[in-house]
């Protein structure tokens, strides 16, 4: 009997040593994952270094026990920290060192990362099965920590760049994020429509304002700052814009980007007005169409412009003075010639070394370049005037020459010679009235005038066309209170 149940016990003992043995083994062979500290509290890229976003991160990790061939990512959470749906990231290098179990992965956060403060940062094994997975920690110890790519890294501005703004007494103005042509430098935060703002009156958050536009109910300084989260930053702030209020407006002030006097050399200049919520302008006494801060003016004059502040208005003026020259023509805008009549016309200016240029149906007149000009055949006349140093402008003046038979004469020409000083076809004047028909149609059929008499301009309205070796002819019809006139017209050389 004694030594059964020593037998017995030998054999109990052999059996439990290999279960023992069994789940040692087992559990050396359990993957698993471990990660160390990030080197880094948060995720804060897209600031600009050495001309480039930056945007890279490493995270050290050590693995054991996975087959040979196994890959590892990097992973971020969803903007609240779970991995259901997590966050791509993008592989940048790697270092793996086999023999200790540890490697190294570089990685980038999507540029189109809105951000958020409760993002979780993650390593996974990709071909490994089952996925083996683990959070990593920063140095404050947390899981969860602030995440964000900043798209706009730059200073930006506010109320159109101006340092101060005016409200009426319980009135209000909206200050709105400017946002510039693309041409501008810097450009704006405007243009990414996922920012959201913080706002702030006296470096005091104003609750609840995220959007590009706040209204100032109050006097203050306020500014604006991109809303990076943890990752804000006091460089990506706007200008400070000093609120005051006034209870029958405040002076208004007209600048002009040319100064006054100015020098537009054919752009202009822009006058702009204080800030308000909206405008009134007026030059020499007449309502301009302009309802905006800022006009274009090109001439000389008094401009008014009237401002609402939101309950009261105020107005401010500018008397705008031209560094241009004058110049005037000593010819009524028509001149009728008698027979065998010439006139001459002078135009006197005060422009520096004027250069001029006389042209005749809109031909430049060859040797016609001071200024007067003896006319001796009926056209269109028009003289420019231009002054090619200091302040670059010109002026033109144009008039008419008609002969004194085109008022009297009832015959209507049915030749036109092009080699003469008048190679158009014209009507008697007592058909250039509002209710005398007239329509002129080539041999072809094709109508090349149908209008009234009154419109029609010789000069302007010449039907000749690719005049070639046959000599073309046009037929008119003219439907006047004395009857219907019909003819043909002839174009020779």
């Amino acid at each position: 009997m004694i030594r059964k149940t020593t037998l017995s016990f030998f054999k109990v003992f052999f059996l439990f040593s290999i279960i023992l043995f069994t789940k040692s083994h087992t559990y050396a062979q359990t993957a698993a994952i471990v990660g160390q500290q990030l080197p880094f509290d948060r995720i804060c890229a897209g600031l600009i270094v050495n001309g480039t976003p930056f945007n890279e991160y490493n995270a050290t990790f050590s693995y054991l026990n996975f087959p040979a061939g196994t890959t590892f990512e990097v992973e971020l959470s969803d903007d609240l920290g779970s991995f259901t749906t997590p966050t791509a990231t993008t592989k940048l290098s790697f270092v793996d060192d086999p023999a200790t179990g540890q490697q190294t992965i570089k990685f980038a956060i999507p540029t189109n990362l809105k951000g958020s403060n409760t993002y979780s940062l993650r390593v996974k094994s990709n071909t490994a099965t089952p996925v083996y997975s683990q959070r990593f920690k920063n140095f404050q110890n947390q899981t969860s920590f602030p995440a964000f790519y900043r798209i706009f890294t730059d200073k930006f501005y506010i109320n159109n760049r101006e340092a101060n703004a005016t409200i009426c007494s319980g009135g209000s103005i909206s200050l709105s994020v400017d946002n510039p042509t693309p041409s501008d430098t810097p450009s704006s935060p405007a243009n990414y429509p996922g920012l959201t703002y913080k706002w702030y009156k006296d470096d005091v958050l104003i609750a609840g304002q995220s959007g590009t536009t706040l209204v100032a109910n109050a006097p203050g300084v306020y500014y604006a700052q991109i809303n990076y989260g943890g990752c804000d930053d006091d460089n990506f702030s706007s200008n400070r814009v000093t609120v005051v209020s006034s209870t029958g407006g405040s002076a208004v002030t007209v600048d002009s980007s040319l100064g006054n006097p100015f020098c537009s050399n054919g752009t202009g200049t822009v006058l702009t007005a204080t800030s308000g919520n909206s405008y009134a302008w007026k030059k020499d006494g007449v309502a301009l169409a302009a309802t905006t801060r800022s006009i274009t003016a090109t001439e000389s004059g008094i401009y008014t412009v009237e401002v609402d502040f939101g309950g009261c208005k105020a107005t401010g003026s500018i008397d705008l003075k031209s560094n241009s020259f004058a110049a005037s023509i000593d010819v009524a805008d028509e001149y009728q010639l008698k027979d065998g009549e010439t006139l001459n016309v002078s135009v006197t200016t005060d422009a520096t070394t004027p250069k001029f240029e006389w042209f005749l149906n809109g031909i430049a007149i060859n040797g016609a370049t001071t200024g007067s000009y003896l006319v001796a055949v009926r056209g269109l006349y028009k003289v420019k005037i231009s002054q090619e140093s200091g302040c670059i402008a010109s002026k033109e003046f144009t008039f008419r020459i008609t002969s004194e038979n085109d008022a009297k004469t009832t015959v209507i020409p049915n030749i036109v010679k092009l080699s003469g000083n008048y190679p158009y076809w014209n009507i008697p004047d007592i058909y250039k009235t509002a209710t005398t028909k007239l329509m002129i149609l080539s041999s072809n059929g094709e109508v090349m005038f149908d209008d009234v008499g009154s419109n029609y301009d010789p000069e302007l309205n010449s039907f000749i066309k690719d005049f070639k070796n046959v000599n073309p002819v046009y037929y008119y019809v003219i439907q006047a209170d004395t009857g219907e006139k019909k003819g043909s017209i002839t174009v020779i050389k």
